[in-house]
């Protein structure tokens, strides 16, 4: 942490577009706040150079709100921030990013916002790598930190990636599901533009871990995703024993780009439809 409270976007310049509403902070932090939270909707009062740093543990904003946390990882530490819901939460989402870019790509802040909007906390991490056994180990150290996480006692929490990040999330459920670690939290999967295949190359399928895993499972992809072509996905979909369900975006390509249509009117269909089926799952109850 790096000793300061930074917020962004500043709030002069009004809430983001994909705002998180009303972040607050893990109760660690939060309690050395007076107010206990940092909501967009009072702005005009909101001053975070009046804020009393904590004595023990400092309060860093990332980009489209939430909190900066570090998670060690062997011998260094992995970013991520948390985007927290105004009530207590019951449930949890982890999410990475795909083979490039990080954790601040449009679309997984737009749905961590979304998320904690309507009540699901949600952590977001980001690990460099192009190695899919690197970035699993990766993941159970977020999966593991959070588990273990004094500030949010969760009942169950669902594995979220996007391209290589929904493969390592894939292999960790397969992994626990296999050994002795299999304890219940896990509640599910979320697979955003799950890359079934090299672009051309679709007589080689990523689907071993996918037809050994058990937990319901939520693909969302494009019909027009050049790493997952339709009907591989639907026929590796009916070989799962799992529950599973497919959500096709129209005419979207593996990034999501939907020629016609605006980043923002592609992400509310994604956000939209993954909540409701993280609700169909733990029958959470809307805000």
């Amino acid at each position: 942490m790096s000793g300061r409270v930074e917020v962004w976007p500043p709030p002069a310049l009004g809430p983001p577009a994909c705002r998180p509403w009303d972040v607050r902070a893990p109760a660690t932090v939060r309690d050395g706040y007076a107010g206990s939270c940092l909501p967009w909707g009072c702005a005009d009062s909101f001053r975070p150079w009046q804020l009393p740093l904590p004595s023990e543990e400092s309060l860093e904003l990332g980009p489209g709100g939430g909190v900066k946390v570090k998670i060690p990882f062997g011998n260094k530490y992995l970013d991520a921030i948390f985007s927290v819901p105004e009530k207590k939460p019951t449930y949890g989402v982890i999410l990475t990013h795909g083979a490039g870019g990080d954790m601040n790509f449009p679309h997984l802040v737009s749905l961590a916002a979304y998320l904690a909007s309507h009540g699901v906390l949600c952590l977001r991490f980001t690990c460099k790598g192009l190695n899919v056994a690197y970035r699993t180990k990766a993941f159970k150290a977020v999966l593991e930190y959070l588990k273990l996480s004094d500030d949010y006692k969760l009942s169950g929490v669902f594995l979220a990636g996007r391209s290589m990040g929904s493969r390592a999330a894939t292999s960790v459920i397969r992994q626990l599901s296999q050994g002795d670690d299999d304890d219940g939290f896990i509640q599910g999967l979320v697979c955003l533009s799950y890359p079934l295949h090299r672009p051309k190359l679709q007589s080689k399928l990523r689907d071993e871990d996918l037809l050994l895993i058990r937990c319901p499972v939520l693909f969302v992809s494009g019909s027009a995703d050049e790493m997952c072509e339709k009907q591989l996905l639907e026929g590796v979909v009916s070989k799962m024993k799992a529950p599973k369900k497919i959500h096709w975006i129209d005419k979207a390509n593996h990034g999501m780009a939907v020629k016609g249509r605006t980043t923002n009117d592609v992400m509310e269909e994604i956000n939209a439809q993954v909540f409701s089926w993280l609700r169909e799952n733990v029958q959470l109850q809307d805000k």
